[in-house]
């Protein structure tokens, strides 16, 4: 099972070495890994996705807060939030094809975001099962690239995810 962390880390240099260098020496498995600067001059946020089927998010979880760096962690498999991965994909598209692919993307609330002479860039965020179906829908076509972030999710509500 999939669990997801949400870390409130310092913003500094080496932070994001230290927590991979940490899941490296603990054999624990990442799955995902984003992070990015947070409402909080000097503050970052990471997100965390595990595979707990091998190893307890407890553990993760337990282990990460040892980390200097690393100021608060929440396991928020079970809390609604609000996640998403975003995608960019290259795919073969001739001039005369370009409407169909634009009406085909927007079934998915993405966009054409680049056109070139025999191609498009299409940006599309969601979850990672819609994210993937788009992804097969367009691979008739002719995917040419693909670069997918990790998730980045958000408590639903008042919390921010980092309070226990």
């Amino acid at each position: 099972m999939k669990h997801v962390l949400l870390a409130r880390v310092q913003d500094q240099p080496g932070v994001l070495n230290r927590v991979a260098s940490l899941f490296r020496r603990r054999a624990f498995n990442i799955d995902s890994l984003t992070v990015g600067a947070s409402e909080s001059r000097g503050w970052s946020r990471m997100t965390i996705v595990v595979d707990a089927t091998r190893t307890s998010a407890r553990l993760v979880a337990a282990n990460l807060g040892k980390l200097v760096a690393v100021e608060e962690v929440t396991d928020v498999t079970h809390l609604p939030t609000v996640a998403r991965d975003l995608a960019l994909i290259r795919v073969r598209c001739a001039p005369e094809e370009r409407g169909p692919v634009h009406d085909l993307v927007a079934g998915f609330r993405a966009r054409v975001a680049d056109v070139g002479s025999d191609s498009v860039i299409v940006e599309a965020a969601g979850t990672e099962e819609d994210l993937d179906s788009l992804v097969k829908l367009l691979r008739p076509r002719g995917v040419l690239e693909i670069v997918r972030t990790g998730r980045v999710a958000m408590v639903r509500g008042g919390n921010n995810g980092t309070e226990s």
